[in-house]
């Protein structure tokens, strides 16, 4: 079994979520104190926790926040609050997905509920940590030994609840002396490639070789890459996979070059009441990140940035879950997983 990363972006203590920020990494490590659930919601949106499991995560604890505050006050919309919470990302499945297993709690007649809620949330928490040692032990054993992987974004310990998804896959594919080479795309404009996956895998003592983006294909022509390893924020009921913009480039280049390409991810982010990407409606952010007020004044520069795209299901070589693994998905092999394991 493969041991859990030195990072743990995630904590509770003394009635607070701490949550590593993640804006100032490498160069700055800070805590993010959340005795509020809004406090928790700007963490979300402000990028201060990022990644679908983290998220759903941190959702989970702040519902707790949330209701505590409401037992405080009867005048707080604890209603309202959970909406906007539902809103910080809303492209992050998890983060739903999480608020409304909470909500379970909140509409069931049974007592001690802010001891159920807070118990509910570190169960979340511990099982996520669970269930990323499991990913990463399914998709290494698809791995030839001295394989070569590249992963996009940031997909390891700081987006989960301290192994990763994408990246745990890489460990215990390094644990188990499959690799050959590691390379990370620097992931504009946030460059979460660059500052968060290189600096986590530095720290676990993995040699990393980051590229730029427009960089990928010189690399597969090269054959150098036999996997693209990423994670996912949704994937949807046909196996369509959302995940940070620049995957489906990516997918599309190994489709060419005859690489494989492997998606970790929790059940927790599939979406089995979404048909397809097409029905997803992806989160735009502010021009601002792009073009970094160098055009403030200039009303003929604009910016587009969507923080996700849809690479098609066909593109997919193997979606890896905590339940096991699909191969070629389709939405019958994803039914049939999701039946199984969630009936």
């Amino acid at each position: 079994m493969s041991l859990p990363s030195s990072i743990s972006p995630i904590r509770w203590d003394n009635n607070q979520l701490i949550l590593l920020d993640q804006r100032y990494l490498p160069e700055k490590h800070d805590d993010f104190f959340c005795s509020t659930l809004e406090q928790a919601a700007r963490g979300i949106t402000d990028l201060v926790v990022r990644g679908a499991p983290a998220i759903g995560i941190t959702a989970a604890y702040a519902v707790y926040l949330g209701f505590m505050q409401h037992q405080q006050d009867q005048n707080y919309d604890l209603s309202a609050a959970l909406d906007h919470l539902i809103n910080a990302r809303p492209t992050a499945v998890n983060l739903a997905w999480a608020v409304d297993i909470q909500k379970l709690i909140l509409t069931d007649d049974e007592p001690a509920k802010a001891q159920r809620l807070l118990v509910n949330a570190k169960r979340i928490h511990q099982q996520d940590l669970e269930d990323n040692i499991k990913m990463g032990d399914f998709g290494a054993a698809l791995m030839e030994p001295a394989s070569r992987v590249l992963t996009h974004c940031n997909a390891g310990a700081l987006a989960t609840a301290g192994y990763g998804t994408a990246l745990g896959v890489i460990r215990s594919a390094w644990s188990e002396n499959k690799l050959d080479k590691v390379f990370a795309s620097e992931t504009r404009p946030w460059l979460q490639g660059l500052r968060l996956t290189a600096w986590e895998l530095a720290a676990d003592k993995i040699p990393v070789s980051v590229i730029v983006e427009g960089a990928a294909s010189s690399l597969f022509s090269r054959q150098q890459i036999d996997w693209v390893i990423v994670g996912s924020d949704r994937i949807c009921a046909n196996g369509d996979v959302v995940n940070k913009v620049g995957t489906c480039n990516l997918a599309i280049l190994a489709k060419h070059y005859g690489v494989k390409v492997m998606v970790a991810a929790p059940t927790s982010t599939i979406d089995m009441d979404t048909p397809s990407g097409a029905d997803v409606d992806i989160e735009n952010r502010s021009p601002d990140e792009i073009l970094a007020q160098k055009y403030a004044s200039n009303e003929l520069v604009s910016a587009w940035n969507p923080v996700f795209d849809v690479t098609p299901a066909e593109l997919v070589t193997a979606i890896v879950t905590e339940e096991g693994v699909i191969l070629q998905p389709d939405k019958h092999k994803m039914m049939s997983l999701m039946n199984t394991n969630h009936p």
